[in-house]
C-alpha cells in the first residue's frame, strides 16, 4: 500500500493497480512501465515537479514527450518556469524520483495535466513508487488533485 493508493481508494474512485519488475538500470521509468504493462506510452505519464518563482508545480505527462517549461509556466500564470531540485521533490511529495506519483504527496501542489490525457478512458501514472502503477480515468486524477488540463508539451 501507497500513500497513492489510499488517496485512490478513500476517494472511492475506479482504478487498478499494475505491477511489474523494475530494472534500476532502465533509463526512462515511464517507457519502462509502458514497455512491461504493454500498455500504450500514449497513456502512460509522468509526473515532474517544477519551480515557479518559489512555488512548486506538479506537471503529468506522457512519458514519451518532453516537458515545455514554458507551456507550464503560461498555465500557472508565470513567467517562467525550471524543473525542482531533486533533493526538495522528494522531501516535499515523499516520494523518490522515479515512483513520484501525483497522488497522496505529503504536501498537495498545484497540478497541471497535459491536455492528451483528457479524451483516454484512462490513464496510468505512478503508484508512489517503481514498478508500480495506477490507472484511472483522467477526470478522476484531476478531481483527486485539483489538477488543470493544459497543454504542457514541449
Amino acid at each position: 500500500m501507497t500513500p497513492a493508493i489510499n488517496a485512490a481508494k478513500k476517494a472511492k474512485i475506479a482504478f487498478t493497480v499494475h505491477e511489474y519488475d523494475h530494472d534500476p538500470s532502465c533509463a526512462s521509468f515511464g517507457l519502462e512501465a509502458a514497455e512491461k504493462l504493454d500498455v500504450d506510452p500514449a497513456r502512460v505519464f509522468k509526473t515532474l515537479v517544477a519551480e515557479l518563482g518559489g512555488e512548486l508545480v506538479v506537471a503529468i505527462i506522457p512519458v514519451e514527450a518532453m516537458l515545455g517549461l514554458k507551456q507550464l509556466a503560461k498555465a500557472a500564470g508565470s513567467k517562467k518556469a525550471a524543473m525542482a531540485d531533486k533533493a526538495l521533490v522528494e522531501r516535499t511529495t515523499g516520494y523518490v524520483l522515479g515512483g513520484v506519483s501525483p497522488l497522496g504527496q505529503k504536501k498537495r501542489l498545484r497540478t497541471f495535466i497535459d491536455a492528451s490525457a483528457q479524451p483516454l478512458p484512462t490513464m496510468h501514472v505512478s503508484a508512489g513508487r517503481r514498478g508500480l502503477e495506477i490507472e484511472l480515468a483522467p477526470a478522476d486524477l484531476a478531481r483527486l488533485t485539483g489538477g488543470i488540463f493544459a497543454d504542457l508539451r514541449q
